[in-house]
Parts: C-alpha cells; structure tokens; sequence
C-alpha cells in the first residue's frame, strides 16, 4: 500500500491506495501533525511508499516521520514525471497543477486533454496526445470571487453558496451569487471552447472541492473524476518507485 499527502492551501489530505489503484482510506485535517500521522501509520500497517505535495512549509518531525518508515518522495520542480513538462518556469508551477495533468493522462493517455480544477483557484491545464504538458490559466475559485467582492467594496456582503441561482438575481445576495457562480461556469466553458480551437479532440475532466457545483450545469461534454490531484500523485510515486528499481 501506498501513501499520498496533499498539503494544499485550505484542505490537507491524507490518502492511502491499494496495489489496485484504489484509495483505500481518506482523511482531511486543517493541519497535518506528527500525532496524526502516527495514528495513521498504527491503523494501517503494511504501507511501503509515500509521496508528500506540499504549497506550504511542512514541520520537519512530519518529513523525518515519513523518511524514517517509508520508501519516500517529496515533490519538486526536479521531481521525474510520467509526462514530459514544458512548462518554461517549472519552479513557479504548482505541484496540483502538475499532479492534476499527470492524473488527466492516466484517465485519457495519449490524448489532448483540458484538466480543470475547481479549488482555492480555478486551474485549467492542458496535456497533449504527444504527453506533453503545457500550461493552461490560473483564475479566482469561487469562495475567493465571494470574499473579494466583500473586501474591496464598501457595501457588498459576504456571500456563501446556498443553491445555483436563477437570472437574474432578484435582491443583492442572489445578484452575487448570479455573478460569481453563473461567471464561472461561463468561464468554464469559454475557456473549452478556446482550447478546442487548436485541439478539437479535446477530452475536458472536472475536478477540484467545487467539482460537484457545476459538475452537472455545464453545457460541455466533462468527465468528472473526484480527487484527481490524489490520484496523479499516485501515478508520480508508482513512477518513480519503478524507476528506483
């Protein structure tokens, strides 16, 4: 069995995945501690390998945990990958950007694929069928397009997600919510359809924690695959434990 830990801006998870594939076991924590993961590793004994994504610093007793009793990788801009990264400042690219894409390839391998996750931002980042890696776009994700709206004007409240408004928004709230959520979605599918003009195969996955608010109120054909940065961390650890032989 294999350990990932994805240490994100606002969500810390802890995933472990059977020889299968699968994830076995899921967990999510504001923080990620020492005592957690010694919890962890008591409830789950027989895990070989493990892979640490972090935007963020990580405590050293968590890396030395994770040195001392597994097979183990940190993520890094010099990290081998499945796919080739032509990203032109690798150092600067975000490591769920880079995992998301090696997730999308082992959905759709060579293909021309757009992989969109709906997060803290909203990251759109395109593989080709030649398993290259290219970039894509980086824009606000819903909760952060509530809070500016708040922040930088005078009267405007703080919204939050309640249900898919109608248009047009009839009171204040639900003329915030028209915007930010109606936009993303537009967003969305203006974006597909800028990739699909140089990549008319294009296969579109949806992902990322506001996967399910806009998962079925596309006008796109999408393939929605829940924890797809997990899986593409996955992928990056079997890569390298492979290549390690």
């Amino acid at each position: 069995m294999n350990l990932v830990l994805d240490i994100g801006n606002t969500n810390k998870k802890i995933a472990l995945f059977g020889e299968d594939g699968t994830i076995r076991t899921f967990i999510q924590h504001p923080e990620i501690s020492l005592k957690i993961l010694q919890k962890f590793d008591l409830d789950h004994p027989g895990i070989e390998s493990c892979i640490l994504s972090s935007v963020t610093e990580t405590p050293e007793p968590v890396k030395t945990f994770l040195k001392d009793h597994y097979r183990f990788i940190e993520l890094t801009e010099k990290t081998p990958v499945p796919i080739l990264n032509r990203y032109t400042s690798p150092e600067t690219l975000g490591k769920d950007r880079l995992a998301a894409a090696v997730g999308g390839a082992l959905i759709f391998p060579r293909q021309d694929i757009l992989v969109i996750v709906a997060g803290t931002c909203i990251t759109y980042n395109l593989v080709t069928s030649e398993n290259e890696f290219l970039g894509g776009a980086i824009s606000p994700g819903m909760n952060m397009r509530f809070q500016s709206l708040h922040t930088f004007t005078g009267k405007l409240p703080l919204v939050s997600f309640k249900e898919f408004p109608e248009i047009p928004g009839s009171d204040t709230e639900q003329s915030i919510l028209s915007g930010v959520i109606h936009g993303i979605a537009c967003e969305i599918e203006g974006f597909t359809g800028l990739y699909k003009e140089k990549h008319p195969d294009l296969r579109i996955i949806l992902s990322g924690g506001d996967l399910h608010y806009f998962d079925k109120r596309l006008k796109i054909s999408i393939f929605a695959f829940p924890n797809l940065v997990l899986h593409g961390l996955h992928q990056i650890l079997l890569f390298n434990v492979e290549n390690a032989k």
